[in-house]
């Protein structure tokens, strides 16, 4: 019981984990060297793409607008450029062809390279054929840049504080509410037992009055 215990958790903590780290943003020093629309067949993925985009209801296709870029270790990378929208996530993005112009704007070759922090959330992933969602971009002075995390971190010292108020809140509730009906239940079933146990006897003796002492007489 205890293992099944403990595998529950941990496959809680892989969930709620995986969905942290696809959902929260993250950012990318890249090299941007092209930017295009493809026409996407959406498929059975849906829910890695965007949902505030127009899809064709036919086909389950539609048009999206992709950045590619190059990391500096000569690594590839492609995002798509989607708006939000009021969607999930909430990021409220909705200027998606701004934000395809000014990477087009900052398109540069390895010999005069414009190295840009692409702000996004969302994996890549090539047998799944995702793409994280770039959300901004903007120059900056070179590839060994370091940006901090100032959203994750508040976000997640947030989340916990929740976790830990609501943690708080149930044990108080257990011990007010739960805790007295399960000792109720207790004692409950004890009296029960101990009626049973009463009951058993009294037969047991009625059954030695009736059927023992003609044994004994005999």
């Amino acid at each position: 019981m205890k293992y099944v215990k403990w595998s529950l958790i941990g496959m809680l903590v892989l969930i709620v984990g995986g969905f942290l780290q696809y959902t929260l943003p993250g950012t990318d020093i890249v090299r941007i060297v092209a930017t295009e629309v493809r026409r996407i067949e959406i498929g059975n993925g849906a829910f890695f793409w965007a949902g505030a985009e127009p899809t064709d209801a036919t086909s389950g296709n539609r048009d999206v607008k992709f950045i590619s870029a190059i990391r500096e270790n000569g690594r590839p990378i492609v995002y798509r450029n989607e708006d939000t929208g009021w969607g999930w996530p909430p990021y409220f993005k909705v200027n998606s062809a701004d934000l395809q112009a000014r990477a087009a704007d900052l398109t540069s070759t390895a010999e005069a390279p414009k190295w840009v922090a692409v702000r996004k959330y969302g994996w890549r992933n090539q047998f799944l054929s995702i793409y994280p969602n770039a959300m901004s971009v903007r120059q900056v002075s070179g590839p060994d840049v370091t940006i901090f995390p100032w959203f994750n971190v508040i976000f997640l010292i947030v989340l916990a504080a929740l976790c830990l108020w609501i943690w708080q809140l149930w044990v108080r509730f257990r011990k007010a509410r739960v805790e007295p009906v399960l000792e109720d239940v207790g004692e409950a079933i004890e009296r029960v037992d101990d009626h049973m146990d009463a009951a058993s006897d009294k037969a047991r003796g009625l059954w030695q009055r009736l059927f023992g002492g003609g044994k004994s007489g005999s």
